[in-house]
């Protein structure tokens, strides 16, 4: 091979080079930083670019598309010394590929000791209640600081998620203990609540029954009360006849109604199966005198 062929050889192999070196595809979801010298001048798009050769270089490349970055676990100390384990994601994208390639030098180290960082500082100002059940609190707090953190990077901070907060096993067993005891307390309140309703209703039926029982006496009392009020009224009506009767007669009407009682009141005493002895007053002979006058009078008032 003569001189001359070497020199068409090398000749069509540096064209080959320089074309190579001129021409760059960059893939979907990615741009890629342009350096003259080794200062950024410009960024490629995805699709088919071309550079100057041996003066342009490719400097960084750089994913646009929402990335993923695991937050690693680190025990953290909450305000009432109590220690728990944490660990997260963060979800961020470039939205300006010179200054995340050029102002940070090391993108995913910097938001990962960023975010360890704050989780440290948020959960440190809450106690372990707060901490457990107030996720979505702190989620909110290191989304708000992370992306106006790294906003002189040119990257937007989407969202963050803690994935784990979990406390030592010691203290696990102390929580389970004391909400063991928590329910525990809550049913003998339920179970006091409970008999203390019992026993107030209790009372109160048997204060509607003394009620009512006492309403019934008070009935029973008006009803005997009116009885003899009517029977009161009856004798003294009796009494009235009697004594207008008695206006006419005289003594011996009275006699006869005198009689007439104590005839009724010593036959009651008579037809008594109970009484075995009778005793006849002294004054028997003069009450029969009566009832002879009383049985004249009435021949008298016939006869008439």
């Amino acid at each position: 091979m003569s001189l001359l062929d070497l020199f068409l050889v090398a000749l069509v192999a540096l064209a080959v080079l320089t074309v190579a070196m001129g021409v760059r595809t960059v893939p979907q979801g990615q741009v890629w930083t342009v350096e003259r010298f080794g200062r950024f001048t410009r960024s490629l798009g995805p699709g088919l670019n071309f550079l100057i050769p041996y003066m342009e270089q490719i400097g960084r490349k750089l994913t646009v598309m929402e990335t993923v970055l695991d937050i690693p676990e680190q025990s953290v100390i909450t305000a009432d010394n109590a220690t728990v384990g944490v660990d997260g994601i963060v979800y961020y994208r470039v939205m300006v590929p010179e200054k995340a390639a050029y102002a940070v030098l090391n993108l995913e180290g910097a938001l990962t000791a960023l975010a360890m960082t704050n989780i440290r500082s948020v959960i440190g100002e809450m106690d372990l209640d707060g901490t457990l059940s107030g996720r979505e609190r702190i989620n909110t707090s290191l989304l708000n600081i992370l992306d106006g953190a790294t906003d002189p990077w040119g990257v937007k901070v989407s969202r963050v998620e803690l994935r784990k907060v979990e406390p030592p096993e010691t203290l696990v067993r102390a929580m389970n203990l004391q909400m063991t005891a928590e329910r525990e307390r809550r049913a003998t309140v339920a179970r006091a609540e409970g008999e203390r309703q019992a026993e107030i209703q209790r009372a109160e039926g048997e204060k509607q029954a003394e009620i009512l029982a006492a309403e019934g006496r008070l009935q029973a009392a008006r009803l005997d009360a009116e009885a003899r009020e009517r029977l009161a009224e009856a004798e003294a009506k009796a009494t009235s006849m009697v004594a207008q009767a008695a206006q006419g007669a005289g003594a011996q009407a009275l006699n006869y109604f005198v009689a007439q009682k104590y005839v009724e009141a010593f036959g009651q005493v008579v037809g008594n199966p109970t009484s075995k002895l009778i005793l006849v007053p002294m004054e028997s002979a003069s009450l029969a005198g009566g009832i002879a006058q009383a049985m004249q009078l009435v021949d008298a008032a016939r006869k008439g």
